[in-house]
């Protein structure tokens, strides 16, 4: 039995006009996404990896989010050469089906690819450490001329399921005209390896400490949606990024209920 309390985001009035105060009758249903929180460590604590979407965006436009994106129906593709606890793992993680299990995964690390520039994928034993060489292949990626699957299989690589970890999942609430409900994995960035913000849908990316981006947020400097907000506050009670990698944690669907207040929206987390 879940219990709401009523926790307070603000976000810029520009977002209000076009968020309706009361849900509709009949709620778009969403659409699964992945998205993942790129951990690093640095000097007294951890990093995370965070882009400002360009304003153009039907969704989040402006706003400071993680990598990720919606499920492409390709990224369900059996074949992918796999390594790292099995889909029927994580379908009970986020409590899903086998399929789309496999899916989320896959579309996380295609997602944070395409992205960021960071592979999630190696040998059955190590992790790709210079990925310059798939300049090209991200490209295609981005453009959907190549599915994860054809890529992985091209290069001779193995997606690695043993670097995520299973984070949250969120649904976008019932008043936004485009849903989503996506999954939150965590990963840490592969050594060697460097994240980037060569993706048009982002105007910025870059390393921050969590609670240096809840202060930006909070001084107005940038906007945070409030899953990205809740998670990057859990983020500040840890010191390393093997410390997070190490949390075994319930993964229950949350909605959130949103209560629109002049110039500020009223958050209700179950």
């Amino acid at each position: 039995m879940f219990r709401y309390v009523s926790t307070s985001f603000h976000v810029p009035k520009s977002s209000l006009l076009s968020l309706p105060t009361e849900p509709p009758a009949e709620p778009p249903v969403p659409r699964d996404a992945a998205t993942v929180l790129l951990l690093r460590d640095v000097p007294g604590g951890i990093e995370v990896f965070l882009q400002r979407r360009v304003t153009a965006m039907q969704f989040a436009a402006g706003m400071t989010v993680f990598p990720g994106g919606g499920v492409d129906k390709r990224d369900a593709d059996a074949s992918v050469s796999w390594a790292g606890p099995p889909p029927a793992r994580w379908a009970e993680w986020f409590g899903c089906s086998e399929s789309l299990a496999r899916a989320l995964v896959c579309a996380a690390v295609r997602e944070t690819f395409e992205e960021s520039g960071v592979l999630l994928a190696g040998s059955d034993s190590e992790t790709v450490t210079d990925t310059s060489g798939y300049a090209d292949a991200r490209d295609a990626l981005v453009s959907r001329e190549l599915s994860l699957a054809d890529f992985l299989a091209g290069a001779g690589l193995t997606l690695r399921s043993d670097l995520l970890r299973p984070w949250a999942n969120w649904v976008t609430p019932e008043q936004e005209p485009r849903r989503y409900d996506a999954r939150f994995f965590i990963a840490a960035l592969p050594e060697g390896q460097q994240a980037d913000g060569k993706t048009t849908e982002a105007e910025s990316s870059g390393w921050q400490r969590p609670a240096d981006a809840i202060a930006d947020a909070k001084a107005g400097r940038s906007t945070l949606m409030p899953p990205t907000w809740y998670m990057l506050d859990e983020l500040t009670a840890y010191t390393s990024v093997a410390e997070v990698l190490a949390v075994e944690k319930q993964v229950p669907k949350v909605t959130p209920k949103l209560h629109v207040d002049g110039e500020s929206v009223r958050v209700e987390l179950p």
